[in-house]
């Protein structure tokens, strides 16, 4: 899939999670649908866009990468509300979809970035120096 579609989907599945968030009434049967979306957006979508940017393409399996998507999102989605928890704004359904979004978006345009070869890690080399000799 080219970068920029890759990109374009992750923003049309987070447009269409916060729609059915912030627009379907929970007494209606569409409450279906805003609790996949919902679900699926925060068991899922944070972590693979931070799979997507730390390792290449093609270096895990999709197996691989579904369990460390799935894992990453709850640690992301946790450590999202701890940091809202111990601020004065507060965890509520807007915070919450604020800062998920927001970490989703920022992760999918670095990954967009990555995959169209404008972001490059490279890994430094640290050499480590031996302390020096004492002489009794």
């Amino acid at each position: 899939m080219k970068p920029i579609n890759w990109f374009i989907t992750i923003l049309l599945y987070t447009f269409i999670t916060l729609v059915c968030a912030y627009l379907i009434p929970s007494d209606t049967d569409l409450v279906v649908f805003s609790g996949f979306f919902g679900f699926t957006f925060v068991a899922f979508v944070p972590g693979y866009c931070f799979i997507s940017l730390i390792f290449p393409e093609g270096k895990l399996d999709i197996a691989e990468k579904t369990v460390l998507s799935v894992a990453l999102s709850f640690s992301i989605a946790g450590v999202s509300g701890l940091f809202l928890g111990l601020s004065p704004i507060g965890i509520n359904l807007r915070s919450i979809t604020y800062v998920l979004s927001s970490i989703v978006v920022i992760l999918s345009a670095l990954t967009m970035l990555k995959k169209m070869n404008l972001l490059q890690f490279k890994p430094r080399k640290i050499a480590l120096k031996s302390a020096p000799k004492v002489n009794n």
